[in-house]
């Protein structure tokens, strides 16, 4: 099992490529607070409804002070694709090595329709402005995940 990161831990930092070009690095957000989420894959069902409730939810989070990074192990093609068709309105990262997903104890084994596999864990994670985990969550569900995560952290 990938080792989990939990509040207090010192957030993992990381530069990545972005969707649309140029890279997103955390160091880039310091001094606010980021919500880095980790979903499988680009433009299917799940990741699709988790990345537009991040979209519809995103007025009310930077108003409460908050940066979105989405991170998935697609290549850029793809993540630019799934931003341009879904009007994603916060920077989608690509991490087909899945370092950081491993980094962050995203990555591991998880049970897929009785099946064990190895891939990215639905998971969310929190970091305060100074760069330590607030608040991390692992296997989550897709659908209905940004407004528990908003109960979560008041907002």
């Amino acid at each position: 099992m990938a080792h989990r990161l939990a509040p207090g831990d010192v957030a993992p930092t990381f530069t990545l490529p972005a969707a649309g070009g140029g890279t997103v690095g955390l160091a880039d957000l310091r001094g606010q607070k980021v919500i880095v989420y980790f979903y499988p894959k680009a433009s299917t069902p799940g990741c699709t409804k988790e990345a537009c409730d991040f979209r519809d939810s995103l007025e009310s989070l930077q108003a409460a002070g908050y940066a979105v990074l989405g991170v998935s192990p697609d290549p850029v093609s793809a993540i630019g694709k799934f931003t341009e068709n879904e009007s994603l309105n916060f920077p989608l990262l690509s991490d087909e090595d899945h370092q950081v997903a491993e980094a962050y104890g995203a990555w591991g084994e998880k049970k897929n329709y009785g099946r064990v596999t190895e891939g990215l864990i639905r998971s969310t994670v929190v970091i305060d402005a100074e760069g330590n985990v607030e608040l991390a969550q692992y296997n989550v569900k897709a659908t209905g995940h940004v407004g528990r995560l908003r109960d979560k952290l008041d907002i």
